[in-house]
């Protein structure tokens, strides 16, 4: 249960454009987008970010998605292994890839570039970070800088969800809770504290 009570939608009326783009976006408004409305300044700063970096850019939205699905399961954070895993599916990414994810360095589902990006996402969310050169190395093969920035982007910014959502012990929404209970299950994923 978390130790901050999200605040209710109907009390954060000038929310509600962002609320229905991210509803439509995601098809729910997350409950930690509810938490960080008690700092109203924070929210509109963050919604900014997140949207900044996961939305267009040169990097193809599929792959922003699956690299925070992997620093989510490296970090542990089952909320955010639930979004991102969902996310994945509503921006094109096909179940089956979702659910081979941990197979990454050796399934045909994956190529090279991926598996490059994937790579990082891993060893980018254990503690202590374990991103050595040479996984930058092979970045560079497949993505020039400004493409590797907007991937590390995507590492930083699940890195603050999952101590946030961990930390705050999130609620999970139904949406994203059916979806990761009915695909992830293979992977041993549970709700734990975001019940």
């Amino acid at each position: 249960m978390s130790p901050i009570t999200p605040v209710e939608r109907s009390e954060l009326r000038e929310f509600e454009p962002l609320f229905k783009a991210v509803e439509s976006a995601m098809g729910f408004v997350p409950n930690s987008f509810l938490t960080m409305a008690r700092w109203p300044e924070m929210l509109n700063a963050f919604s900014g970010y997140a949207s900044t970096v996961m939305g267009p850019g040169e990097v193809a939205v599929e792959l922003k998605q699956l690299m925070a699905f992997v620093v989510s399961q490296a970090a542990g954070c089952r909320y955010c292994q639930a979004h991102t895993a969902h996310g994945a599916l509503h921006k094109g990414v096909p179940k089956p890839k979702i659910q081979a994810i941990f197979e990454f360095e050796t399934s045909a589902l994956f190529d090279a570039a991926e598996r490059a990006a994937l790579r990082v996402a891993l060893h980018a969310g254990m503690v202590p970070n374990a991103t050595e050169p040479e996984h930058f190395s092979a970045l560079k093969v497949y993505f020039t800088d400004r493409q590797i920035v907007e991937l590390v982007a995507v590492l930083a910014l699940f890195g603050s969800l999952n101590r946030w959502n961990d930390t705050m012990a999130t609620m999970l929404e139904p949406e994203p809770a059916d979806f990761a209970k009915s695909t992830l299950d293979h992977l041993g994923w549970q709700l734990g504290k975001h019940a």
